[in-house]
């Protein structure tokens, strides 16, 4: 007979930014924090990639209460360091609602609408035009 285990909660929440999407899981832990199997020091190795991922977590003094699991997919990695921002934020909410004023006032809670434009026919680039020659 199958011994059963005690359930472990977890909180589960997705962030976005560009065409980057991170899926974000916060486990009551002691502050591990790994992004698609790999150390977060190790997958953005830029400093402010990381203190741009991890920014929720220092606001709201929460860096060493939870262990988080991340799965990231698309766009660059400075994109993926704000839909993995994006993602703790909306989970530090799920794990208590009194996170939620601090966190919208500094705008993690918000969607980054911002997006790359299209080229247009043309043009080299979305406004770069080809080099202008009079004669």
């Amino acid at each position: 007979m199958a011994k059963k285990q005690d359930k472990i909660e977890a909180f589960i929440a997705t962030g976005r930014r560009k065409k980057s999407i991170a899926r974000v899981r916060l486990v009551p832990g002691n502050g591990n924090f790994t992004v698609n199997g790999r150390h977060v020091d190790e997958y953005l190795q830029r400093d402010t990639l990381i203190l741009i991922a991890k920014q929720p977590l220092t606001l709201t003094n929460t860096a060493d209460k939870f262990d988080v699991f991340v799965n990231v997919v698309g766009g660059g990695i400075a994109g993926q360091a704000g839909a993995i921002c994006h993602g703790i934020a909306r989970a530090l909410v799920k794990v208590s609602e009194t996170y939620k004023p601090e966190l919208k006032q500094a705008g993690f809670l918000t969607r980054d609408p911002r997006m790359k434009e299209r080229k247009k026919y043309g043009l080299k680039k979305a406004r770069k035009a080809p080099q202008f020659s009079k004669r």
